[in-house]
Order: C-alpha cells, then sequence, then structure tokens
C-alpha cells in the first residue's frame, strides 16, 4: 500500500475535524484551485501547497471551519422564509447569517476564531471593499457583515478593508447602529436573529418597514385609517434623499421602481424555497456571490441596459476549450460519476419518446362516405345497406418540425451535483429527441474571469467612467449544434466537469444569444428551455452599477421573449424559485429530479401544441 502523502494526510485530518465540527458523518471534503464552495455536503477548499505553507493551511482550514460551523448552526428553510427579495437587502440578508453562524464557533474556540480570520483576510483580497474609492462603490454585504462580525466577536475589520468600510461606517451606524447592538442577544436561535436582521434592513432603508400586528383591528375605524395614512405618508418623506450619497439614492431609486411594478397589477407567485443551502455557501466566499431572487413585475419595452466592451466577449466550441484527451477523461469522468442515475432518467426519456410519437402516429377520420371499410361498421352495413357513412379515411397527424436549445447556466454555484445532473440531462434529452426526429441545440454560458477579467480593466484604464454597464467577457459555449448529430457532440457535455470552466453568469445577454440562434433556425416550432439555479449574478458589473442591473435585463429580455416571439420559452430553476422571472418554470429543490422535470415540461409544450 503507497504511503500517504502530506497533503492527503492533512486533507483527512481537515475532513474528520470538519465533520466532528459539523455534526455530519457525511460531510465529503477536497482540496480545489478554484474558488472554495459548499454545496450537497460536499466542501471543497484551497489546496495548500506540498511544503503545506502555515499560511496556506490556516487558510484552508479557515474555509472548512466556515462551511462546517454553517453545516451545523443554519437552517435554510428558516432562511428562506425570512430572506428579502430586493437584491441588495438580501446579499446583506445572507451576509449577517454568515457572520453570525462563525461568531458561534469563534466564541466557542480560539483556534477556529483564528482560522476563520485567515478565511476572511483572503475572501477581502477579491472583495471590491478593498478597491473601494467612494461609498457608491462599497458593496453593503460586505461592510455590513464586517461590522456584525465585530460586535459578535470583538475583532476589529481587517487592515485591508478599513479604508473601504471607513466610507459607510458612520451611515451605518447613524441609520442601524442599535439594531447592530441587538443582533447579540439573538446569536444562539436562527429566527430570531432572522428577524432582528430584518429590522437591520428596514432601518438601512434597504426594505419597507411591515405593517403593525394591530392595523388590521383598526382598519374599520375612521381615525385610525386616518393614522395610517398619515404614517405611511410620513414614511415615504422619510425615504426621500436628504443628503448627496449616490449609495442611498440608488437604493431607494430601485425600491421605487420596485412599487410601480407591484402597481401595474401584476400578481408575483409566491413559493418557499430552500435557496440557501448552496448559494449562500457559496457566495460567502467572495468569489461566489450569492444569488437574490426579486418579485417579478412589469418591465419597460426598451432594454435600458449597455456593455462597456465587447471586445473581449467570446462564443467558443465546447472542443477548443480544452485537448481532445481531456474531454474523453471528462466525459468518462461524468459517465462514472452518474451512472446510478442514468437508468432512472432514461426511463423518462423513454417515456418522452412515447408520447412523441404518439403525435407522429397516423390516424383516422370516420363515418366518411368513401375511403375504406370501418370494420367496426359491419354490423351497420348489414342492418341499413343504404347507410353511405360506413368508411374510414387515413390521415397524417400535422407533426411540425421542431427546434429545442437547452440553454444551460454554467457559473459557479452550479458546480458540483447540480451542473452534474443537468449535462447527463441534457445528454440524455439530445439523445431521446433526435430519436423522434427533433433537433436539439446546447448552450452555455458563463465568464471568462471573476471579478471582470479584461472588461474591467479596460474601465479601470480609461479613469472609471461612471455608469459602464456590463463590466466582464462573457463566455458563450456552444456543446451540441442543431444539426450536429448526437454521437459527434457526445465528449462535449463532459467539458461543464472541468475545473475553473463555471465563474459568474450574464443571464440576460446569454437569453438573448441563444434566443437569437434559435429563431435564425428554419423549423416550423421553437422552444428555449433555460436551467439556472437563480438570479444573474456578476460582481465586476453590481460593484460598479445599480443593484438590480442585471435583474432588470433578464427580466426586459424575458418580457419581450414572451410578449413578442413565436418561440415557447420554459425555465427550470435548480434551488431558486424563477417563477418570478419566467411565465413558464418550475423550481426543483433536489438535482437529481432535473432529468425528469426537463422531459415533463418538454412534454407538456408539445402536447399544448
Amino acid at each position: 500500500m503507497a504511503e500517504r502523502t502530506p497533503i492527503e494526510a492533512f486533507r483527512e485530518v481537515l475532513a474528520g475535524t470538519a465533520r466532528a465540527m459539523a455534526h455530519e458523518p457525511e460531510l465529503e471534503l477536497s482540496f480545489t484551485s478554484e474558488a472554495p464552495s459548499s454545496s450537497f455536503k460536499q466542501v471543497r477548499v484551497p489546496m495548500p501547497a506540498r511544503g503545506l505553507p502555515a499560511e496556506q493551511v490556516a487558510e484552508a482550514r479557515g474555509f472548512a471551519d466556515g462551511f462546517a460551523l454553517r453545516e451545523r448552526h443554519h437552517n435554510p428553510a428558516v432562511h428562506a422564509r425570512n430572506a428579502p427579495h430586493e437584491a441588495v437587502a438580501r446579499s446583506v440578508f445572507d451576509a449577517v447569517e454568515q457572520a453570525r453562524v462563525e461568531a458561534l464557533g469563534a466564541r466557542e474556540m480560539a483556534g477556529v476564531r483564528a482560522n476563520l480570520t485567515h478565511a476572511l483576510d483572503v475572501r477581502l483580497r477579491s472583495d471590491p471593499l478593498t478597491r473601494a474609492r467612494t461609498q457608491a462603490e462599497v458593496p453593503l454585504g460586505t461592510a455590513v457583515a464586517l461590522m456584525v462580525r465585530e460586535r459578535l466577536t470583538g475583532d476589529a475589520p481587517p487592515a485591508s478593508a478599513k479604508a473601504g468600510l471607513g466610507l459607510v461606517r458612520d451611515w451605518i451606524e447613524d441609520k442601524a447602529g442599535s439594531g447592530l447592538d441587538a443582533l447579540g442577544l439573538a446569536l444562539d436561535d436562527q429566527a430570531a436573529f432572522a428577524a432582528l436582521a430584518s429590522r437591520l434592513l428596514q432601518d438601512l432603508e434597504l426594505i419597507e418597514a411591515e405593517a403593525a400586528p394591530n392595523e388590521p383591528e383598526d382598519a374599520n375605524e375612521s381615525d385610525g385609517e386616518d393614522e395610517s395614512n398619515e404614517s405611511g405618508e410620513s414614511e415615504q418623506d422619510q425615504d426621500q434623499p436628504g443628503d448627496s450619497d449616490q449609495m442611498q439614492s440608488e437604493q431607494r431609486s430601485e425600491q421605487g421602481q420596485d412599487s410601480e411594478q407591484e402597481a401595474d397589477g401584476q400578481e408575483e407567485r409566491e413559493g418557499d424555497f430552500d435557496g440557501d443551502s448552496e448559494m449562500g455557501e457559496d457566495g460567502q466566499d467572495g468569489m461566489l456571490p450569492s444569488r437574490p431572487n426579486r418579485p417579478s413585475g412589469d418591465m419597460p419595452g426598451h432594454l435600458d441596459y449597455q456593455s462597456y466592451t465587447t471586445r473581449f466577449d467570446e462564443i467558443v466550441e465546447a472542443g477548443e476549450l480544452c485537448t481532445e484527451e481531456e474531454l474523453t477523461r471528462l466525459r468518462a469522468y461524468l459517465d462514472q460519476q452518474l451512472t446510478h442515475l442514468q437508468g432512472a432518467v432514461t426511463k423518462l426519456a423513454n417515456r418522452l419518446q412515447r408520447r412523441l410519437m404518439a403525435q407522429q402516429n397516423r390516424s383516422w377520420d370516420f363515418d366518411q362516405e368513401e375511403g375504406l371499410l370501418d370494420a367496426a361498421r359491419l354490423a351497420r352495413i348489414v342492418t341499413s345497406p343504404g347507410h353511405s357513412l360506413s368508411y374510414k379515411i387515413e390521415r397524417e397527424t400535422n407533426f411540425r418540425d421542431t427546434t429545442v436549445s437547452l440553454l444551460i447556466d454554467n457559473s459557479g454555484s452550479m458546480r458540483g451535483r447540480p451542473i452534474s445532473i443537468a449535462a447527463i440531462s441534457a445528454d440524455i434529452m439530445a439523445r431521446t429527441l433526435e430519436r423522434c426526429g427533433v433537433k436539439v441545440e446546447i448552450l452555455g454560458f458563463t465568464t471568462r474571469a471573476w471579478k471582470g477579467g479584461q472588461s474591467r480593466e479596460a474601465w479601470l484604464a480609461a479613469g472609471r467612467p461612471s455608469a459602464p454597464g456590463r463590466l466582464n467577457d462573457l463566455r458563450h459555449i456552444v456543446y451540441k449544434r442543431a444539426d450536429e448529430p448526437y454521437r459527434r457532440a457526445r465528449k462535449n457535455l463532459g467539458l461543464m466537469m472541468r475545473e475553473g470552466l463555471l465563474k459568474e453568469n450574464i443571464d440576460g445577454e446569454a437569453l438573448l444569444w441563444a434566443h437569437a440562434r434559435l429563431m435564425a433556425r428554419p423549423e416550423e416550432r421553437k422552444i428555449l428551455m433555460v436551467i439556472s439555479d437563480g438570479a444573474p449574478v456578476d460582481d465586476s458589473t453590481l460593484s460598479v452599477n445599480s443593484g438590480s442591473y442585471l435583474e432588470r435585463h433578464l427580466r426586459q429580455v424575458i418580457g419581450w421573449i414572451e410578449a413578442r416571439s413565436p418561440a415557447q420559452l420554459v425555465a427550470i430553476g435548480i434551488g431558486h424559485d424563477v417563477t418570478r422571472y419566467y411565465a413558464r418554470a418550475v423550481t426543483i429543490m433536489d438535482a437529481e429530479q432535473l432529468g425528469g422535470t426537463m422531459i415533463e415540461q418538454l412534454a407538456g409544450l408539445f402536447d399544448d401544441a
């Protein structure tokens, strides 16, 4: 038996410690050269060098401790019930909850406190807070989380964050100082802590204050109504910007847009969803931000959106991103990983094939005056020889030519089981629909880099012009073209398993790209299916534009396609409620449901046609 290397021995010790701290015996830990993440009881922490330098060991321990503490002290269902919908408010809410779970460990164990501090230093290296020059550039989630950490543990913010935090500290203290102090009273009670965090968001004017519990009882009294109206007017007056704080005015303007959208009479599709267990954990590392979801509403017809530059964007074939040998290895890994699941999905695929083939079968028109003799009418011929309606005519069912485009979110928070299930489901779908004579195109979307890439560098070199719009390098991937046989594209789907591929996601532009490709097809029926796990997120873009910039664009694009395009649009959300964006959508909480859900949604579209 080969002797274990020092790194492997360290990994086993780290995994055992994480399982013990999380009280979860099934927790698995592995090293990664990409961004640390945690999902589906799979923890990935930074890989140290072979010599195990003390700083890198502490960094790996810090991320492992943070993920383990979240597994132990965090209830995703409680978090989802209390989480706000507005993007900026959600990012603050998620960051405050992460500060709570880490404070529980830091207060109990000095070693854990030191490890978490190292991990925080690493996260801040790539956080916009350390580069902020004005209040508008400070991410509120990071700033508030550092101040909550300071309140709960007594630890001062790291030196790298002091300048950026100083830009907003006085404003936060003035608005919500008492709310920050109150959080320590409910540290061990997540539900009570969430309620206090919601009140903190109200103090920061990120969400609107809820109506008082006794307000419905006073609704029948005219005095009560007057008081309520006066109170509402007073709150609106207080919401008016009283200074030149750019950050506050942007947040209030977005809240005003949401209010106007709700006033248009659109009903929000409500639904409880456990959307935090994976996304919140990915988001807290500073590289994989949380994915906020916001209520739906009518959007203007024009697309109020721009890109700072498109010079560095790329549309690339899957085979161009790695060698043939690597594609073969990745495809083998995908097949091996999901062998136990493929049988169940194949059965569902066979069901879809039967339903599609049934629509292509020949049918009959009965009770005709001429044609083939209807055997079921032989008794009529004997009893009523003069009756002419005893024949049938064979006809072909009008089964229109169809193209299906699968657009798969290739963002970092899909890492792990979600992207694996998405890849194998797309594989089964392509194979099944090809047998039925339906063309299938498989596309993916992500970015070329974290935190903006060359687009951001060009923006910085130009002197940071204001409101630059989208500020990252797009990467749109073609895994399978519609006219390409399945057997030639099969290997390409393994690319989704490649480390380093999954980064950030800008859904609106990806949706326009996939839709344009679909509309160029000659087939009569066109179906676009989007597979995602939440809202668009790109730190570089959101750090210099409004917090809802990408979401607004996505809603505009969806509204335009659903209202104007002949293509049928359907979405499947993994862990997040995408029904808030798409008119025809379904949300699944377990990634293993994806295969069956895709098939049922497609079958429903064919049945409706």
